[in-house]
């Protein structure tokens, strides 16, 4: 098997594995209890909270544990907008290739009287900063932009859209879900005030993440109950998953840049390799993009015959988000940078990582080769494509 889908999810960290059984066996204690066994649990717990604040330039406290990105995405979209409404600001700023997390929190707000405004995204999968900028009102609460786009790839010009932010007095949330432990981050370099992280996504466990929360700005609870988290998260925490994830995260950051450039590299070839196919294009810019993700666009074939025939081959991949593999439509995503519907059926991405080899990329070349050039042989919408009753889009 290959598996080409780790920006869906990675294979947990052996050492993250060995150090949640450690946890699990030793420090099974409730942190928040007064006795030996939970003040040790509650060690583990704030020893974590340091190396990850570490891990991004923050401060210990500025780290909340949280289940993961979704819910860290929805604590800070729902504060910002609770503290701009008390100042009589209810506009909110993101983009329409956001991950739905965010786009669905956005929607709940504009039931509330907010007003949303979606930045365009440009074919090349980027935000420009100017137009964040000009998007910006006296009434503004929030500018929400994705770090890294969880489909596409495309690294946003966050420091900039960051300084923006700050010259403006607004508050800045980034969901890094996609970017932490593969490209460098660091919250006060990049004028960050909020940031969303999961640990599953940087070889930690499923169930576990983060949100980093500047000094000064207070949180909305979303889940209440006890006092955990300072008060803003409810729930006994995870200290075995956060544990792991520390691990992870870690063990991630000490390899970031040597895997930066040899994933790069192994994306690049297979980039070329696509590339290759007649009436394809890929999806974003080609090198303002994460090392290990591709995503193309195929004429004339539907994406999800693709998906089937290329797990007939032993490749595991997707032809989008995770949280809508269901979905029928095409990717949002997709729409956002300018693809046609019919287009936008027709797509794969492929998320490699440090683990995938030479031999595996000339392989995942191959097969998507054949199968590409399979479904086409008795494609309706090729066939009309080939004999001219269409035009080709690609």
């Amino acid at each position: 098997m290959i598996y080409a889908d780790n920006a869906a999810t990675t294979k947990t960290s052996p050492k993250a594995i060995e150090k949640m059984v450690e946890v699990m066996n030793n420090t099974f204690g409730n942190p928040s209890s007064l006795y030996g066994v939970g003040q040790k649990a509650k060690e583990e717990l704030e020893k974590s909270r340091e190396e990850v604040a570490k891990v991004i330039g923050a401060n210990p406290k500025e780290i909340i544990f949280t289940s993961g990105g979704s819910e860290a995405d929805n604590q800070a979209i729902i504060s910002a907008a609770r503290l701009g409404a008390r100042k009589g600001k209810k506009h909110i700023i993101s983009s329409a290739f956001e991950h739905h997390a965010v786009l669905h929190t956005l929607n709940k707000l504009q039931g509330e009287g907010f007003e949303i405004t979606l930045l365009d995204v440009h074919e090349n999968g980027l935000i420009v900063p100017e137009e964040v900028e000009n998007a910006i009102r006296e009434d503004t609460a929030l500018v929400t932009i994705m770090f890294a786009n969880n489909e596409i790839g495309t690294i946003q010009p966050i420091r900039e859209i960051g300084a923006i932010c700050r010259k403006k007095g607004v508050l800045f949330h980034t969901d890094a879900v996609q970017a932490i432990g593969h490209v460098h981050v660091n919250v006060k370099e990049d004028n960050i005030d909020m940031l969303s992280a999961s640990s599953h996504k940087f070889h930690g466990p499923k169930g576990v993440g983060f949100l980093y929360v500047k000094k000064g700005i207070a949180l909305t609870n979303i889940i209440e109950g006890g006092a955990q988290e300072r008060g803003k998260r409810a729930g006994t925490e995870n200290v075995p998953g956060i544990a792991g994830m520390t691990v992870a995260l870690k063990e991630a950051i000490e390899h970031l840049d040597e895997n930066y450039e040899s994933v790069s590299a192994k994306r690049d070839k297979l980039i070329a390799g696509l590339k290759e196919i007649p009436h394809c294009a890929i999806n974003g810019d080609e090198k303002k993009r994460l090392p290990g993700n591709v995503n193309f666009c195929f004429e004339g074939i539907e994406g999800e015959s693709l998906l089937l025939l290329l797990d007939d081959k032993g490749i595991q991949a997707s032809s989008g988000s995770a949280c809508t593999s269901g979905s029928l439509d095409p990717s949002h995503v997709l729409l956002a940078i300018g693809r046609v519907h019919d287009v936008a059926h027709g797509s794969l991405r492929l998320t490699i990582n440090e683990e995938t080899t030479d031999a595996e990329i000339d392989e995942i070349i191959k097969s998507v080769k054949e199968v590409v050039e399979y479904l086409r042989s008795f494609s309706p919408i090729w066939r009309d494509l080939v004999a001219g009753k269409k035009e080709f889009i690609l």
